[in-house]
């Protein structure tokens, strides 16, 4: 059975929530792009097999408990230990983990609200608020409108297209390629600086 034969199932047995649940285990475990969920459960409620604002809401709810469950996870961690745990890898320094927690101190909010609109990143940006402690109304308040903003663009996109709901898919995974591979080339040229910047073993020490 495909992701998405599931994800049909899972709204032809539970509704609307069936929706909402695929979206919360989305931004956990993301076997299938919300990309994809949205707009199959906008096409369902234009085939008449659930409400429209069931949908919304449904999906929007789905979104804010598995962020929430991200921000539990970082809380849970807190900042000692995600300092320790990254400290651990390979080429990163401790003073780029402080230069991550101010920019995050200074941005957090905009990151949260935005954040909920990027592949990937949507699901990542709820643990850095749950190791800063970002007060927990704010975060649910970024949290449920920029999840409800992008997933009101996508269920509608769905329920418009009807059957060819999928071409919403089609078109934004070139959008999350062109996200996806950006990140790739901000890693690659973090690690290339990490690695020049790095003392060469045949460099002679000069004399004191």
């Amino acid at each position: 059975m495909s992701a998405i034969d599931w994800v049909n199932g899972l709204m032809d047995t539970l509704g609307a929530p069936g929706a909402g649940v695929a979206i919360a285990l989305e931004n956990l475990f993301p076997p299938i792009p919300s990309e994809a969920i949205l707009p199959l459960a906008g096409f369902a409620a234009s085939a008449g097999r659930m409400s429209l604002v069931a949908v919304l809401l449904w999906t929007t709810a789905g979104s804010v408990i598995g962020a929430l469950a991200l921000y539990g996870v970082g809380a849970l961690l807190g900042r000692d230990r995600t300092v320790a745990l990254a400290a651990r890898l390979p080429l990163v320094k401790v003073s780029d983990i402080e230069r991550t927690e101010a920019w995050f101190l200074r941005h957090g909010t905009k990151a949260v609200f935005f954040g909920r609109m990027i592949p990937v990143f949507r699901s990542l940006v709820s643990v850095p608020a749950g190791v800063e402690r970002m007060p927990l109304p704010v975060f649910l308040a970024l949290t449920t409108l920029g999840s409800a903003l992008w997933n009101t663009a996508f269920v509608l996109a769905g329920h418009a297209l009807g059957a060819n709901w999928s071409q919403v898919t089609d078109v934004v995974s070139a959008y999350s390629k062109v996200v996806l591979g950006a990140a790739a080339l901000a890693v690659v040229a973090f690690v290339a600086v990490r690695l020049l910047r790095r003392p060469s073993s045949t460099e002679v020490s000069e004399p004191s």
